[in-house]
């Protein structure tokens, strides 16, 4: 999943972006609005975690101007935890709204459950025949035996799971598991799905030619 961070306080912005690598997304940073507000609108995020001072163009005018266009989860930052600025930021557009300072863990929760509420998927525990997909702990099993996914195989099965009986196209698989620093070859996607197929079957995933790849189940 690719996430756009906004946040102009550098300490945090780096631990933000580097903790939510670490737990497997993929990760653009912004720290302005002007800046966060191109790259919103240029990329399909599957979630923005955005700050509300912001310089340039603050965290509401950022939102207002992106609900104009798109429907992307955001996630509110403010240190401000007034009734007031959680209305105004709910009535804004946004989907969720986390106070300064934060747990990291609690960030990473909220951040799940957006993107698999976005997903119209109401629980962490998908089904699909024979395969569970956890989300919460990123954990795969085939009949009950555990999976072992390298990290990006895991990425890829989260994202057709949560858009499953739904065509994903190679470039949308691109662009939600490759951030904008990563200059890895788009073949990269036929590779990784042919290592999913021979942990969880030749079947999981089907190959639209032309088009894409699903999951049926």
């Amino acid at each position: 999943m690719r996430v756009l961070v906004v946040e102009d306080e550098p300490d945090l912005l780096r631990v933000v972006a580097t903790t939510l690598r670490e737990d497997g997304y993929a990760v653009d940073t912004a720290a302005d609005g002007e800046d966060a507000l191109f790259k919103a609108k240029a990329w399909e995020y599957d979630a923005v975690v955005l700050d509300v001072m912001l310089p340039k163009l603050d965290g509401w005018a950022v939102l207002q101007k992106l609900r104009e266009v798109k429907h992307t989860p955001v996630l509110m930052l403010t240190a401000r935890d007034t009734v007031q600025d959680r209305v105004r930021g709910l009535n804004s557009g946004a989907d969720d709204y986390v106070v300064k300072p934060f747990s990291l863990t609690e960030l990473l929760a909220r951040l799940r459950a957006l993107i698999r509420r976005s997903a119209g998927q109401s629980t962490a525990v998908i089904e699909i025949g024979e395969v569970c997909v956890n989300t919460l702990t990123k954990v795969v099993t085939r009949q009950d035996e555990l999976v072992a996914l390298t990290p990006m195989e895991y990425a890829l099965v989260e994202l057709l799971v949560l858009h499953r009986q739904q065509m994903v196209s190679r470039t949308t698989i691109y662009d939600h598991l490759f951030d904008e620093e990563d200059d890895s070859f788009s073949n990269l996607v036929d590779v990784h799905v042919s290592n999913i197929r021979k942990k969880l079957g030749r079947d999981f995933i089907t190959t639209r030619r032309g088009q894409g790849y699903m999951i049926e189940g």
